[in-house]
Formats: structure tokens, sequence, C-alpha cells
């Protein structure tokens, strides 16, 4: 009986020491705050009565976990920083696992189907959007006083990197989704509607900042008359992109640079970094070739010209090699085709990263104190 009971306390000296090293290493990782749409959404919408969901096949084809609330046939951009960054990967912040120590690596708050305005994505009609999301992450954030403090939790907030996608929805699903749409009458003229987005925007980043978020990356929108599901409902006859949509990312990147460098001086510090995806979806939209992929104008799964119309689903057509498509479904880019965008976020020069590229951020972070 002596010697199983040393045995036992012996096993639960061990056992407790292992925890106290797994809770060191999730203290020791930056923390990572994702805010934003489908892009970026890992599974809370999963938990929501709404269409815009991502939890059943073909979704998630290539992952060993299988359909999670990706929009994608494996990873998406979010998995793959947490993968160059050392930080363990993200739970939607719905999700119930996401408790305890957990809370310390971070959230995902994104949802699909939202865009900047809240009229956005208003067919999927349960989303989070990024009004609500902000008051999540100050839900999240009297949790994690509670777990560890407020002096803890400021500093754990202050010191994370925040990653944040909106604008695409606001024009596919929101000013294009019809040929004539509420905004359409009230902004004919698309600068103006663009100069709107914008400002909106302003207002929830400077939120952001206020909330104790200090280094913030802001993607913008891919060349949205391009992806395949606006190259069906426009009809393009040859893969021409249509100009109208492709109209409103040249308007809205460059805008989007112009507010976050002005919130930048304003602050006086590079709190927002410009990440203009775009920019980088263009180069393997161009020659997808030189990136070995064999299309970039038709999607993996779907069905109609393009495989762009409808929803992903068992009955779509479905390509057997996704890494040879810059396209998974009629809007949402391959694992492939992530890791090549998030390659560029992490070494990108400041055409595609401004002011500066993640791995420059990571370096200069490591030196705060």
């Amino acid at each position: 009986m002596m010697h199983s009971a040393s045995s036992l306390n012996a096993m639960l000296y061990i056992a407790t020491l292992l925890i106290g090293l797994v809770s060191t290493k999730v203290e020791a990782q930056r923390a990572f705050f994702v805010f934003g749409d489908s892009l970026v959404d890992n599974g809370n919408n999963n938990f929501l009565a709404t269409t815009a969901r991502a939890d059943r096949p073909p979704y998630g084809i290539d992952s060993s976990n299988g359909p999670t609330g990706r929009f994608s046939n494996g990873l998406n951009i979010v998995d793959l920083i947490c993968e160059e960054i050392g930080t363990q990967p993200l739970l939607p912040y719905l999700d119930p696992r996401l408790t305890g120590d957990a809370l310390l690596v971070g959230a995902n708050f994104a949802s699909a189907g939202v865009g900047v305005l809240d009229d956005t994505g208003i067919q999927f009609v349960n989303i989070i959007r990024i009004r609500h999301q902000l008051e999540l992450f100050e839900q999240y954030q009297q949790r994690l006083a509670a777990l560890i403090g407020e002096d803890e939790a400021q500093n754990r907030v202050e010191g994370a990197l925040t990653l944040i996608t909106l604008g695409g929805n606001d024009f596919i699903n929101n000013y294009f989704v019809l040929p004539i749409t509420a905004r359409r009458i009230q902004f004919p003229n698309l600068q103006d509607y663009v100069n709107f987005v914008v400002s909106r925007y302003r207002i929830y980043l400077r939120s952001m900042y206020d909330l104790g978020l200090r280094r913030v990356l802001v993607t913008g929108t891919g060349p949205l008359g391009c992806v395949p599901g606006v190259l069906a409902s426009q009809g393009s006859q040859n893969g021409e992109c249509a100009a109208l949509p492709n109209q409103a990312d040249a308007l809205f990147n460059p805008a989007l640079t112009q507010m976050l460098q002005d919130l930048n001086s304003e602050i006086g510090e590079d709190v927002f970094v410009a990440s203009n995806t775009g920019g980088m979806l263009e180069n393997f939209l161009a020659n997808p070739q030189a990136y070995g992929f064999e299309t970039s104008k038709i999607a993996c799964c779907g069905q109609g010209p393009y495989n762009g119309l409808g929803l992903c689903t068992t009955l779509s057509n479905i390509c057997p090699d996704r890494n040879v498509y810059a396209f998974w479904d009629a809007y949402h880019p391959t694992e492939r085709a992530n890791r090549f965008i998030v390659q560029q976020m992490m070494i990108g020069s400041v055409d595609h990263m401004s002011p500066m590229n993640l791995s420059t951020i990571m370096a200069k972070d490591s030196t705060r104190t």
C-alpha cells in the first residue's frame, strides 16, 4: 500500500508539472484575435441558424477533421498564420471548448456573410455582425480578466496580433447582389458607396484600438469581378472579369490603405497594417500556371458556368485534385491558394504589406518590453 501511494503521488506530481509546462507555453505564445467574414470564419456559424455555414461535406475534404465550418477544402488563412507565428489553432468564440487556458491563446470572432455595413448579408439572417463581434470581444476580455487578472489581461490584449477581413460582402452580397438594390439606389455613384463603407470601417477600427488592440492586420478585397461566382452570375463568356465589381475593389483597396495611414497618423504609431490580398490574388489569377494552378477561373466545387452557381454540396461537381485549383468554391480560395496569400503576408514587399510585413512585425514586437 505504501508503494502504491508513493507511485500515485509521483504520478500526480508529474501530471501537475506537465500541466504547468503546457500553461507556461500557452502564456508565452502571443495571443491572436480574428474578426471578419467567411474568409476567416473557422466555425462560429456552426452554432447559428443560418445558411452561411460550411460544416457539411464536401467542405474540409482535405482536412483530417472533416468539415469544421471553414470555407475551404482544408485550412484557411487564419490556420496558416497560426502555423507561421507558432500559435495554437484558434477556437471560434462560440465554441464551448473556449474556456480556461484556451482563452490565453486568443479567439476567432469571425462570421461568414458579414460586412462592414449592418445590412450586408441580411439574406443569411443569423450572423455575427461586426459590431456584435466587438461586443463579444469585450465579453472575452471580461472572461480573460477573471482568469488571469485585469492587468495581465490588458497586457495580453495589447501584445496580441489581430486580423480583420471585411469589405467583399459589402459589394458581392449587398451593392451588387441584385441589379437593383437599396444601396445602389442610395449611392448610384460607386465611389460614393466606397467612401461610405470605408468611413464606417474606420469607426470600427478605431473602436478596436480603444478596446486595447495594438497590432491589427487589415486585409483588402480580392479582385471581386474575377471570382467564379461573379463570372457565372455576370454571364462571363470567355472568362473575362466583370467590370463593375473589379472597379469596386480598385476603388476600395486604395481608399482603405489611405484610411489606415490616416488612422495611424492620428494615433501616432503603426497599429494598423494594410494587407493587399487583392494584389496577392491577382498574381496567380493573371498567371495561374506560374504558381502550379491549372485554372483560376473555375471553382473546384460547384455547378453551372465556372462551377460558380449555388452552394458547394455533395451533389456538386468536385475536382479530384484541389492543388491545381485556385478557388475551392464560388468565392473562397483553396488551401494551396491560401498558403500563397499567407506567404506574401509573411515576407511580401510594401506593395503587399504596408507599412511592414508580418515577419517584420513579429521581429519588431519581440523586442517590446
